[in-house]
């Protein structure tokens, strides 16, 4: 398989074709035509076609090149992935499968190998421009590591370092202990869980266009839920406004439920079950999150009911303009994530209310899956990662005053630039209060 493989390199030219018609094995995907195997360029275009219209091949083929160029900086001959994001950055393979097992190999030597379950053959099919596929049996009398195992000797491994993603949901403890132990001295296993997640940091044109877009959207749902929030509103019907809008306008459902608090619950940041009544003279805090083509956008706000309105709310509000402000200021290329939390920290302090902050002000942004939208690196105190043009950073300036029991928040999403960062949600700067008159 390596001479299908390395077809990708080209976009770099550090490698060439093995032999004039590289063709594609097909494995039972249905990618077979007139008796024999079609091109892996034939394969890859019609995938893209179908599933990724808006990308170039040449993108994926960049993708993978720069991936195999980083394992092999870090004296590795391939690299076990199960984290699902960088399998989808990697070929476009698109599936939540891998909450039971998907995995996929990358070689320095151009090899690309999904190992799955047959319950994901139509999703690569559909989605992956890989088309080298294992199938690891539903058996008790088959085991993953057997299949991974069996999939790396293939492709020469035996003695190799190998790679292995750990950073991720994709893996479970328990199926990382068993592949160490079935691969105990036949190769070198290594820990290697960033190599692919520090290379999406920074996102190319394509990534960054499904990122405004999905602000595009992300700005219609904020005004559906901030319309539909108010007293006496259920808030099953709020999340029926929000979800409502985002499925209209051709959005993906968010990684993760966006959390929406009223009453007692206002002050939490995290999604809790049961439906409330919104009353009045309420705070409603609302982290909104949208995907398109599962690149997320996120913003944050608080809406107030009154008709009573406590004037520290406002004060609240004031310091969160400010802060979000100044931390957008110093979202600027050589910036370090330690540098802009401090800047939230020290804006707050400024205000009397750094007992109030949380402990981080934001987080990298891209393309992810359930149970989480949110990727690291996150911004925290000493956080030393170097911002760079094209990065993308979702910043929440949450205040949660335990003393009082009040909480206000705002939050917008930025896309760094050699200027000024390029806003792609918005939240307003003045305080939202909707009494429903």
């Amino acid at each position: 398989m390596i001479a299908l493989n390395t077809w990708f390199d080209l976009a770099l030219e550090e490698a060439a074709l093995v032999g004039d018609d590289p063709v594609v094995a097909g494995y039972g995907l249905g990618r077979e035509v007139g008796g024999g195997p079609r091109r892996l360029d034939e394969v890859a275009g019609a995938v893209l076609a179908a599933h990724h219209p808006e990308c170039r091949l040449e993108e994926f083929a960049e993708r993978q090149a720069r991936a195999r160029i980083a394992i092999a900086e870090a004296k590795l001959d391939g690299l076990l992935l199960f984290k699902i994001e960088d399998m989808y950055w990697l070929t476009g393979f698109d599936s939540d499968g891998f909450v039971i097992f998907n995995n996929m190999f990358i070689g320095v030597d151009g090899q690309l190998t999904h190992v799955a379950r047959a319950a994901d053959l139509a999703n690569i099919d559909y989605s992956s421009i890989c088309d080298d596929v294992r199938i690891s049996p539903d058996s008790a009398d088959s085991t993953r590591p057997k299949a991974v195992k069996d999939m790396l000797e293939s492709h020469g491994m035996a003695g190799r370092r190998i790679g292995i993603q750990v950073d991720t949901m994709g893996l479970t403890p328990r199926l990382y202990g068993e592949l160490r132990a079935a691969l105990d001295g036949w190769c070198e296993l290594v820990d290697a869980p960033d190599l692919i997640r520090e290379l999406r940091l920074v996102k190319s044109p394509q990534e960054l266009d499904y990122l405004r877009k999905a602000g595009e959207i992300m700005d219609q749902v904020r005004d559906a839920a901030i319309a539909a929030t108010q007293p006496d509103a259920f808030e099953g019907d709020i999340y029926g406004a929000i979800y409502g809008t985002l499925f209209r306008l051709g959005a993906d459902l968010p990684a993760h439920i966006p959390p929406l608090g009223a009453g007692d619950a206002a002050l939490n940041v995290r999604y809790t079950t049961a439906r409330h009544h919104v009353g009045e003279n309420d705070q409603v805090t609302h982290e909104l999150g949208v995907a398109y083509r599962h690149y997320h956008a996120a913003d944050m706000f608080v809406v107030l009911t009154g008709p009573k309105i406590d004037e520290r709310h406002l004060k609240m509000h004031a310091a969160c303009v400010e802060a979000l402000d100044a931390v957008q200021a110093r979202l600027t290329p050589g910036a370090t994530m330690g540098e802009v939390y401090e800047t939230h920290r020290a804006t707050f302090a400024a205000h009397g209310l750094e007992h109030a902050i949380l402990q981080a002000c934001g987080y990298t942004m891209g393309a992810t899956w359930p149970p989480t939208w949110m990727e690291q690196p996150m911004i925290v105190a000493g956080g030393p990662t170097v911002l760079e043009e094209n990065m993308c950073f979702f910043t929440h300036m949450i205040c949660t005053d335990q003393t009082t029991g009040l909480q206000m928040a705002l939050g917008e999403q930025a896309i760094i630039t050699m200027g000024k960062p390029e806003i792609i949600t918005h939240v307003p700067r003045e305080p939202i209060i909707n009494n429903g008159g």
